[in-house]
């Protein structure tokens, strides 16, 4: 009776045990942005669950998904990745499917399938953000003040270097329309080959400035060092940098690219279960709201909106430095996720090819 009793404690034992080490493993981006998860997201979720949220980063989430789905070796529990690329990796089926019955409705009851912004909903990913990918200026380093995305291609007016990320996305959209392409015809122009043959023309006439960056953090550096005097760069990080970090730099909103990050499972997540959960409550109306008085990125919620206040210094109104906000979307072009999902492995193979010209 003794040794029964002794084994039935050490089994309750283990059990405890495994709840308490229950954790997931989220993959993110770095720097300012992974920060504005771990304070609105993992933090809270863990003092909810009892769940511990492992935070790793890289410089798109989205590479290591094939190779650890394919060698059957996945560590990554929930990974933050661009909306071309969670379709992509969907159709490929190298991620899980999402119920979205499982999403929190909004305060007022109104299902999470209608409080999300059209397009955030998929059948393998959540958005959590709309970002954008915009130019920057650092104002000690430029005579004058840009104004247009057609500035950052005039190094006659604005001379110096340029930094660009160093990808196809993004940079022919932008490409075209500093050359006098509408946002709204953009990619009827770049879906021929001699839209594609302009946007690279484009990219000729400054290829010699350019500094190219990869990972989201190094634009701001790139600007607040002097070795570029603009640059693309993702708009929350350039938000960090000026309000957070009191850095002399600009945003130019004229000609910005709007995109979505989702979260995702990738196919065989050793910890599905509290993957999910995660997502679930990342994803509902405060903690998105939560994680914009961290960054300027717009929450993928409607009902998010109201509950935006101020930035973490308690004094920086948000809303004027969301993507989203009106004045901001003058001349804003959506990213077209379709349009990437056909196109990126052409695309950036010709990129490729241009670069190494």
């Amino acid at each position: 009776m003794k040794l029964k009793t002794a084994l039935m404690a050490t089994a309750l034992a283990g059990v405890g045990f495994a709840a308490q080490a229950q954790e997931v493993t989220v993959m993110s981006w770095g720097g300012a942005y992974t920060k504005s998860q771990v304070e609105a997201y993992h933090k809270p979720f863990t003092a909810e669950t009892g769940i511990k949220v492992n935070s790793v980063d890289a410089d798109n989430p989205a590479t290591p998904i094939k190779a650890q789905v394919e060698a059957g070796n996945v560590s990554i529990d929930v990974a933050d990745v661009e909306f071309s690329d969670a379709v992509r990796l969907c159709d490929e089926g190298l991620l899980e499917t999402i119920d979205v019955s499982m999403l929190p409705a909004a305060p007022d009851g109104t299902p999470a399938t209608e409080d999300f912004i059209e397009g955030a909903l998929q059948d393998c990913a959540v958005a959590n953000i709309v970002w954008s990918t915009v130019m920057a200026y650092n104002s000690e380093n430029v005579d004058g003040t840009p104004t247009s995305i057609a500035d950052f291609f005039d190094t006659e007016k604005f001379p110096g270097k340029r930094g660009l990320r160093k990808s196809a996305k993004a940079t022919l959209e932008m490409a075209l329309m500093a050359d006098g392409v509408p946002a709204g015809e953009v990619y009827d122009v770049l879906e021929t080959d001699e839209g594609i043959d302009r946007a690279f023309a484009k990219l000729d006439t400054i290829k010699d400035d350019i500094v190219w960056w990869e990972a989201g953090a190094q634009p701001p550096q790139l600007l607040a060092d002097g070795e570029v005097v603009m640059s693309t760069a993702y708009n929350g990080r350039i938000f960090n940098a000026a309000v957070g970090e009191d850095q002399p730099l600009e945003i130019v909103w004229d000609g910005q690219i709007l995109d979505f990050d989702l979260f995702v499972v990738p196919k065989g997540a050793p910890n599905k279960d509290a993957a999910m959960k995660f997502i679930a409550f990342s994803t509902d109306t405060q903690r998105l709201a939560d994680q914009a008085s961290w960054i300027s990125y717009g929450p993928a919620r409607k009902s998010s909106g109201d509950l935006v206040g101020l930035y973490s210094d308690g004094k920086t109104e948000m809303a004027p430095h969301m993507p989203t906000a009106a004045k901001n979307l003058e001349n804003a072009l959506v990213n077209n996720f379709e349009f990437w999902v056909d196109m990126d492995a052409e695309l950036n193979e010709r990129f490729n090819a241009w670069l190494a010209q």
